[in-house]
């Protein structure tokens, strides 16, 4: 019995990580590290780096458990949604809700206590955007949903550079603009993939609305403009050769991936741009990291 029990509560523990979306949130957190490192020429004080990255994290995580609420019939009715824990039944929309508010009240807290009030109100300001301007409308309204709320989920550099200068910054604003541009392709190799997916569940994403090759021509063209503006930060001084070789690198392989994509695709070409996509903005400012420090 008591295993029985011991059980149920790891199980608990796991629906309630997967509602803060701990991948994404991850990779978020790398990129407002990095925006916090660039504002500052030594190592980020402990004092700023910690509640810095709980107070992002924790309403990062909220963010995502609203999105989940919000999103809970839709993913009943897609494959790769449907055994999230509210469309399995392992959680309430009552205490989904009620754990949202929680850690996000919580990270807003400690922002605004123990870091500074700019960079509480800017994560605020991302989480209304990803969890209600996004999720709640733009996501329903329009195939360039990804294009437009892409800006919520790009704001984390910025927050990082805030939390350390309390001002915001032509670079920071560089690095959000490298995320906003990478949004689109990264999203829409998933919608091509998962177009039967999208177009059951009635969400008007591009390849649903104009087809999937029209989508196809419209990741190829966002890359060639990602390649160009993952390049400025070299061109304005921001970042050295270690970063330019680099980035050089990935935006070849990606651009390999959407050409690929656009004219010769096989089964799951779309599918391994998207897993690529991700490893391309984790060692892009991995790579920003590595030249501030080294280079």
């Amino acid at each position: 019995m008591a295993n029985q029990v011991a059980l149920t509560q790891r199980a608990s523990w796991r629906d309630y990580l997967e509602l803060t979306k701990p991948r994404v949130v991850a990779l978020l957190l790398l990129t407002a590290l990095v925006g916090m490192a660039l504002a500052t020429p030594t190592w980020v004080a402990w004092d700023i780096l910690i509640p810095a990255l709980a107070g992002i994290g924790l309403m990062a995580g909220s963010a995502a458990a609203l999105n989940h609420l919000v999103d809970r019939h839709i993913d009943a009715r897609m494959a790769r949604t449907l055994r999230r824990p509210l469309p399995t039944g392992s959680l309430s929309p009552r205490k989904v809700l009620t754990f949202a508010a929680i850690i996000g009240t919580i990270g807003f807290l400690i922002l605004d206590i123990f870091v500074n009030r700019l960079t509480a109100v800017l994560t605020l300001a991302s989480l209304v955007g990803y969890a209600v301007i996004y999720t709640m409308y733009l996501k329903r309204a329009t195939p360039q949903n990804i294009v437009i709320g892409g800006l919520a989920g790009a704001a984390p550099p910025l927050l990082g550079w805030t939390a350390v200068t309390g001002e915001i910054h032509a670079y920071p604003l560089l690095l959000v603009m490298i995320v906003f541009t990478w949004t689109p392709p990264h999203f829409w190799a998933l919608a091509v993939h998962r177009a039967k997916d999208y177009a059951r569940a009635e969400i008007p994403m591009l390849p649903v609305t104009h087809g999937i090759d029209f989508t196809k021509t419209c990741i190829l063209l966002y890359t060639v403009l990602l390649g160009v503006v993952c390049i400025l930060p070299y061109l304005i001084g921001m970042s050295g050769l270690i970063y330019l070789v680099g980035v050089c690198a990935l935006n070849l392989i990606f651009l390999a991936y959407a050409w690929k994509l656009k004219v010769n695709p096989g089964k799951f070409t779309a599918w391994n741009m998207f897993k690529f996509s991700i490893w391309h903005l984790m060692i892009l400012f991995m790579l920003l990291l590595a030249d501030h420090y080294i280079g």
